[in-house]
């Protein structure tokens, strides 16, 4: 009970925390989606992970596990250890794209193959892709690269200006 009331003194209410999170990770979902979408047309390969292979099932998708992967990001950086050492939006726009670095290599060197595996095949689905063979890999993973960064960007960004808000309205 007294960490809760020292934490929430410091770092402001835990609805704060999770608010910033939850709206960074929204903010940066629709920025990494349309890096997504305009780059490579991803969104219907996104979609058939979801066993929805539309723009529209890729959109969900990609909106839900943003808005996820921003409250993950909200817990981990609430930690003493961390906030501690973000004084400004700068920081923490770049605590954001680290995140989303490591986002990256974990879903798409990790997660995304065993899905793929998964759904019983060795390869991602080349009608999907907006060109086939080498080339295509290659728009993809660019455009997946690019994504990430954005996310991260925003993610940071709208977390740190919502969260210093509510910590600075705080009586």
């Amino acid at each position: 009970m007294a960490t809760d009331t020292l934490r929430e003194g410091v770092y402001g209410s835990m609805s704060a925390t999770w608010g910033a999170g939850a709206a960074g990770g929204l903010v940066g979902g629709v920025g990494m989606g349309i890096v997504l979408h305009l780059g490579a047309n991803m969104m219907p390969l996104i979609g058939t992970l979801y066993g929805w292979p539309t723009v529209l099932g890729g959109w969900l998708g990609h909106l839900i596990n943003s808005v996820l992967l921003g409250l993950v990001f909200a817990a981990l950086v609430s930690r003493w250890r961390i906030h501690d050492r973000i004084s400004n939006v700068g920081e923490w726009a770049i605590t954001g794209v680290l995140y989303a670095v490591a986002i990256g290599l974990v879903t798409g060197g990790i997660m995304l193959p065993i899905t793929v595996n998964l759904m019983g095949t060795t390869d991602l689905p080349e009608p999907l892709l907006p060109v086939p063979g080498f080339v295509g890999g290659l728009l993809v993973a660019f455009s997946a690269g690019v994504a990430h960064l954005v996310y991260g960007l925003l993610l940071g960004t709208i977390y740190g200006r919502v969260h210093t808000r509510a910590v600075a309205r705080r009586p």
